[in-house]
């Protein structure tokens, strides 16, 4: 096949989104595809007459890995025409068979570019416009689930500019609605730490969500064409599972499969399921949870509709679990998403 695997954009999850374009494109070649690696925001700028002559050239990938902090967008932005989308992108696109969606938060994850490729006929990975934007929305993903019955953490939604911040009381956490990879996130144990979280938040986003801190163990669940994949148990060695956690190598145990006992992890799993359905997801998402210590109760905090796909993400462990190697599970992944095409 001809694929093309658009990574990168404009999100602050860049670098994120080039860790798991690099491993995706190069993993796809090793499966025999004809995979070009391109930049949303950047495009393809070689010269070219016909497309089939670019995936013919395919040219080098070379090695990314994922720095402790968010990128610097403006420098990104200098280096571009100011456009979302890149030079070429769209023209390439429209000559695969498929565009590999190696994206993350932002234009990216958000429905508009879904929407986007969906206007000029280009089939795509991951999910469509509408699931897209309802769960790249924190506050919106909330309001859907639990309007279905799905335990979410009590919260609220704080706009910039307000006369006065509400609160939820401390602790809490204080997060940009539609962010991504903890990227501008806080925990919050005291009032007086209040007002910089928020004005962290809001340096990334108008709107922000408070939620009540929940004590409680990290779960994480794959679900591949609606059926929910292994949990994974999430273990920060300091701190929370913020960006730096994330992605650096040996800074957080994973622990596959959960080590909670069957009930529990087919009580997570439904649940996931259930995430997944109601916010009208297709193809794979991750979604993500806090046991609460207290309560018992598994509170679903959100879905990633584009999960990672770096060396140290969630998704390819789960796969792993389950007898998938990497370059297998991209496969796969085109496969349930060529689904929406039949």
């Amino acid at each position: 096949m001809n694929i093309v695997v658009l990574c990168g954009g404009l999100s602050n999850e860049r670098d994120v989104s080039i860790s798991s374009g690099t491993g995706v494109a190069r993993a796809l070649r090793a499966k025999g595809h004809n995979a070009l690696l391109v930049d949303l925001y950047l495009g393809y700028t070689e010269e070219f007459n016909d497309p089939a002559e670019v995936f013919e050239r395919g040219g080098n990938i070379a090695d990314f890995s994922v720095a402790e902090a968010a990128p610097d967008l403006e420098a990104v932005r200098a280096m571009g025409g100011g456009c979302a989308v890149g030079p070429n992108v769209l023209r390439l696109c429209e000559y695969a068979d498929i565009t590999f969606l190696a994206l993350h938060g932002e234009e990216g994850e958000n429905g508009k570019l879904q929407a986007t490729l969906d206007l000029h006929g280009i089939k795509y990975t991951g999910s469509g416009y509408l699931g897209s934007a309802l769960a790249m929305n924190k506050s919106l993903t909330k309001t859907v689930l639990a309007a279905a019955g799905i335990p979410v953490p009590t919260g609220i939604t704080v706009e910039k500019g307000a006369e006065n911040y509400e609160s939820v009381g401390f602790p809490c956490v204080v997060k940009p609605c539609s962010g991504g990879s903890s990227v501008g996130t806080s925990v919050v144990y005291e009032e007086k730490d209040y007002l910089p979280a928020l004005e962290l938040a809001f340096k990334y986003e108008k709107a922000v969500l408070v939620e009540k801190f929940i004590k409680g163990r990290e779960l994480t669940v794959g679900v591949m064409n609606g059926k929910a994949m292994p949990v994974i148990e999430i273990i920060p060695k300091s701190g929370f599972y913020d960006y730096k956690n994330k992605y650096q190598a040996g800074a957080t145990e994973e622990i596959c499969p959960a080590p909670i006992g069957d009930e529990s992890t087919a009580k997570v799993q439904r649940l996931a399921e259930r995430v997944h359905e109601a916010l009208m997801i297709d193809a794979y998402c991750r979604v993500d949870f806090l046991w609460n210590s207290l309560d018992g109760e598994m509170y679903c905090l959100e879905a990633n509709t584009l999960p990672g796909m770096t060396p140290t993400s969630l998704i390819p462990q789960m796969a792993r679990e389950l007898g998938m190697d990497y370059g297998s599970l991209c496969e796969k992944i085109i496969e349930v998403s060529m689904e929406k095409y039949v």
